[in-house]
């Protein structure tokens, strides 16, 4: 079965093309992922990945690329919701679930309107098997633009995520960077539109991230890590969903989520068997 994926590798080209762009949105859903995890911004993340719809069945209607579209109503979504918030009395995540439930309501529509049955499944669930070399090549500039923006202000994400109020004080703008983390947020949603689709894509973002702070208490090693676990999840995703024929982005999401699951029963720190058996030992020797 290996053999059959290895010979598929070598033999076709749409299967070189899955793998890589794969990669790629396994490698930067899991540098951003992390940061979106600190911060407690995973709603966020999923508004986002849902509210690009609108943006994406306009494009596809006008004939523009569809980047533009996802990318303009993913940042509308985040402005929104901190307006919603600040001008009411309600709370953040009824905010978001206003506006991403509004806007991912009217993808829907406009995406019917616009395209069959088929490319809507697509969008939503996402289709590796079929990434084209522009979808592999905007991949791969998100990646570098996300991995470069992480690189240069690393220490001010890292003061930003853990003690915002502190990061004011220093005169760090803080809103800034909150908002360029969601225009890489959407930047990665909108690529991972044909790896995993627009209902999956928050896992890619999270899974990896949680798993990787379960086995972590460096925030690099949990960036690099998280990173790795999105790759090996979408090589092994890949693999199965080649192998038996089955929809790419739910496989990959299954075997993010094994990862997870392994990490919370056995981290040597967090582990809920491990810290129980310490526990339990402790618990003796007292």
């Amino acid at each position: 079965m290996i053999g059959n994926f290895i010979d598929g590798l070598i033999k076709y080209q749409f299967l070189q093309n899955a793998l890589i762009t794969s990669l790629l949105v396994g490698f930067v859903a899991g540098i951003i992922g992390s940061f979106i995890i600190l911060r407690g911004m995973s709603l966020m993340g999923d508004a986002i990945s849902h509210a690009v719809l609108p943006g994406v069945a306009i494009s596809y209607m006008f004939g523009f690329n569809y980047v533009i579209g996802a990318s303009f109503f993913g940042i509308l979504t985040a402005i929104l919701i901190g307006y919603i918030t600040e001008k009411s009395t309600l709370k953040n995540d009824t905010a978001i679930g206003i506006v991403f439930s509004s806007f991912f309501a009217l993808g829907v529509i406009l995406i019917s309107f616009a395209q069959s049955a088929t490319d809507l499944y697509h969008i939503l669930f996402g289709n590796v098997l079929a990434v084209r070399d522009s979808d592999m090549i905007l991949t791969a500039i998100v990646t570098v633009i996300a991995l470069a923006f992480i690189l240069l202000f690393f220490k001010e994400l890292k003061l930003t995520s853990f003690d915002p109020v502190m990061a004011q004080a220093a005169g760090l703008p803080v809103k800034l960077f909150h908002y360029a983390l969601m225009f890489l947020l959407t930047l990665v949603a909108v690529v991972s539109l044909q790896t995993v689709g627009t209902i999956l894509v928050i896992a890619m973002l999270v899974t990896p991230a949680a798993t990787a702070y379960l086995l972590t208490n460096n925030l690099k090693v949990m960036v690099w890590l998280s990173s790795f676990i999105g790759m090996l999840s979408a090589v092994i995703g890949l693999f199965f969903s080649y192998s038996y024929n089955l929809a790419s982005g739910a496989v990959i999401v299954l075997t993010a989520a094994v990862f997870f699951i392994m990490a919370f029963l056995f981290s040597p720190q967090k582990g809920l068997l491990i810290s129980g058996k310490k526990k339990q030992d402790t618990e003796k020797l007292a």
